[in-house]
C-alpha cells in the first residue's frame, strides 16, 4: 500500500466534537504545517461557556446512557467494536495526524495507529476485571472497598504524539465508567477529533468524548478549573503542569494525573554489548526528532568505550532521513514550530558558548519546514544549559565516568526523573543501579516502551505525578469508598 500523499488534498475536520457531532467555530490560531512551514489552517478557541456547554453535554450523556452502572461487559465490547473501527481507518487517522504533526505517515501506520487500538482493547479488558475488594475485619462485621467512577475526566494531550496520547486518557476514563472532556494540542488536533467521531460510530454513546479546541490559557483555564469535572488528566511540560495546579488550587481541589517533562540518562557501561546501545541511544533521539519526555537525552559512558561509543551513535545518525511526514520514505521528523527550532538551536549555541564541543549536528537543515539535525555535544559538566534544561529536540550530550558512584552523580537531575536506560551484561549491577536510579522507568539493555500496556508509566521529582497506562491507569480514573458493614446478630 503506498502511504504518501497530498497535504493540500486532505479534508480536515471542522470545529469542536460535542454531543457525537461537530460544532461549527471560526478559526483563531494560525496552525503551519511542520514539514514545509506554510500556513494552512486555524484552531478555534473554546472559551468557557463552550467548555461548560461540553461539560453539560457529557453529564447528560452519562446520566441518560447509564454507561457507568451498565453491565461492565457491553462497555468493554463497546470500547472492542471502537478499536476495530481505528485499524479499520487507520489511514484517515494516519493521515490527518501526519499532516499537522511531526509524525511520519509510515511510522504512525506501523507504530501509533496499531498501538492506539491495542490500549483501547488492553483498558477496554479491565472494566469487567476491576472492581471492589473484600478487607478483613472482624467477625462481626464486613469490610469492602468500593470503586465508582469520577463521572466527568478532563484530559489534556500533547502535540508530540497527538493520537496515542489520546488514547492513553480515553481508555481508561471510558473503560472505569467516565465521561470525558478532553483537549488536544491545538497544533496537532485533527486526528483527535475523528478519533471521538469513530468511538461513537463504533456504539459508544455521543457525549460521552467531547473534544474542545484551544490554547491553555484560555481552554485549558477553564477546563480545569470547572466545578463539575472532577479529576484532571494532563501530559506535557513541567511548566505548563505546575501552572494546572495553581489553577486547581485556586478554583477549589481535584485530583490530578501528571505526566510531565524529562532529561533522563542512559548509563553504558565498558561490559556492555555497544552496538545494541548505540542503536538504541541513536533511535531514542532521532524517534520524532527527540520530541518525547522520555527522550535519552544524556549519554552517561564508561571513559573507556568513550570513543567507540560515540563512533556508532554519530555514524547512526548520519543515516537519518529526514522528509515530509507525509512522504512514506522519511524516518526522521521535523520540529514542531519555528518557536520550537528557535529554542533548540539557541540553547546548543549556549552550551558551545559555554565550552561543549559540538561533534556533529548544531544546526537548523537548509530545507523547507523546520528541521534540526541530530546534534551530539561532548565536554559538558552538570551546569550545561544542554544537561540541564529538557530541550525537546534532537540532542544528545556525553559524559563519562569510571566506577558506579560517578555514573549514578552524573545521572541524577535536580529537576527530572522521568526515565533512564542503563546499558550492562552484569545481572547484579543492572539490579543495584536500578534501585538507586531516581526516575519513574527504567530500560535495561533497550531504551524504550514496548507494547506490554500493563506496565505504568510516571515520573520522580517534577517529572509527573500518578501514573498512566497499567492497572494503575485504570486506578487512576476511580475513587474508593470504604464501606464496614455490621453482620452481628441484632435479634
Amino acid at each position: 500500500m503506498a502511504l504518501s500523499f497530498n497535504p493540500d488534498t486532505i479534508d480536515l475536520p471542522k470545529g469542536h466534537f460535542i454531543g457525537g457531532r461537530y460544532i461549527g467555530a471560526k478559526g483563531g490560531l494560525t496552525m503551519h504545517r511542520p514539514s514545509d512551514a506554510i500556513a494552512y489552517a486555524e484552531c478555534p478557541v473554546a472559551d468557557a461557556d463552550l467548555v461548560d456547554q461540553a461539560v453539560s453535554v457529557a453529564k447528560t450523556a452519562l446520566r441518560e446512557s447509564g454507561w457507568s452502572t451498565r453491565r461492565p461487559r457491553e462497555r468493554t465490547n463497546a470500547m472492542h467494536r471502537w478499536a476495530d473501527l481505528i485499524e479499520a481507518e487507520g489511514e484517515t487517522l494516519a493521515r490527518l495526524e501526519a499532516v499537522s504533526s511531526t509524525r511520519p505517515i509510515a511510522e504512525l501506520m506501523q507504530g501509533d495507529v496499531v498501538i492506539t487500538a491495542e490500549q483501547i482493547r488492553f483498558f477496554a479488558e479491565f472494566a469487567d476485571k476491576e472492581g471492589s475488594e473484600l478487607v478483613p475485619t472482624d467477625d462481626l462485621s464486613l469490610g469492602m472497598i468500593m470503586t465508582e467512577p469520577y463521572g466527568i475526566v478532563g484530559a489534556i494531550t500533547p502535540w508530540n504524539f497527538p493520537l496515542s496520547m489520546a488514547g492513553w486518557k480515553l481508555g481508561p476514563a471510558l473503560a472505569a465508567g467516565n465521561a470525558i472532556v478532553l483537549k488536544p494540542s491545538e497544533m496537532t488536533p485533527y486526528s483527535t477529533l475523528y478519533l471521538a467521531q469513530l468511538a461513537v460510530r463504533a456504539g459508544i454513546p455521543a457525549g460521552l468524548i467531547n473534544v474542545v479546541l484551544g490554547d491553555g490559557q484560555t481552554t485549558g483555564q477553564a477546563m480545569t478549573g470547572h466545578p463539575d469535572i472532577a479529576k484532571i488528566s494532563f501530559t506535557g511540560s513541567t511548566a505548563a503542569g505546575s501552572a494546572i495546579m495553581a489553577n486547581i488550587a485556586r478554583t477549589g481541589v481535584k485530583p490530578m494525573t501528571l505526566e510531565l517533562g524529562g532529561k533522563s540518562p542512559q548509563i553504558v557501561f565498558a561490559d556492555a554489548d555497544l552496538t545494541l546501545a548505540a542503536n538504541a541511544i541513536a533511535n531514542s533521539i532521532l524517534v520524532n526528532a527527540g520530541q518525547a519526555c522520555v527522550a535519552g537525552s544524556r549519554v552517561i559512558v564508561e571513559k573507556s568505550v568513550m570513543e567507540q561509543l560515540i563512533a556508532a551513535i554519530t555514524s547512526r545518525m548520519a543515516a537519518s532521513r529526514p522528509g515530509p511526514t507525509w512522504d512514506e520514505a522519511s524516518d526522521y521528523s521535523p520540529i514542531i514550530s519555528e518557536r520550537q527550532i528557535v529554542r533548540i538551536d539557541a540553547i546548543v549555541q549556549a552550551a558551545r558558548q559555554a565550552g561543549a564541543e559540538c561533534l556533529a549536528g548544531g544546526r537548523c537543515l537548509k530545507r523547507d519546514g523546520y528541521f534540526y539535525a541530530p546534534t551530539l555535544l561532548s565536554n559538558v559538566d552538570q551546569t550545561s544549559p544542554a544537561v540541564i534544561e529538557e530541550i525537546f529536540g534532537p540532542v544528545l550530550t556525553v559524559q563519562s565516568f569510571t566506577d558506579e558512584e560517578e555514573a549514578l552523580a552524573l545521572a541524577d537531575h535536580p529537576t527530572y526523573g522521568l526515565a533512564a536506560g542503563l546499558f550492562t551484561r552484569d545481572l547484579s549491577r543492572s539490579i543495584r543501579m536500578t534501585h538507586r536510579l531516581q526516575a519513574g522507568t527504567v530500560w535495561v539493555n533497550r531504551y524504550s516502551r514496548s507494547r506490554d500496556h500493563i506496565l505504568p508509566t510516571g515520573g520522580y521529582k517534577r517529572s509527573g505525578i500518578g501514573k498512566d497506562l497499567g492497572r494503575d491507569g485504570y486506578n487512576a480514573n476511580r475513587k474508593s469508598k470504604s464501606v464496614l458493614i455490621n453482620i452481628q446478630d441484632q435479634t
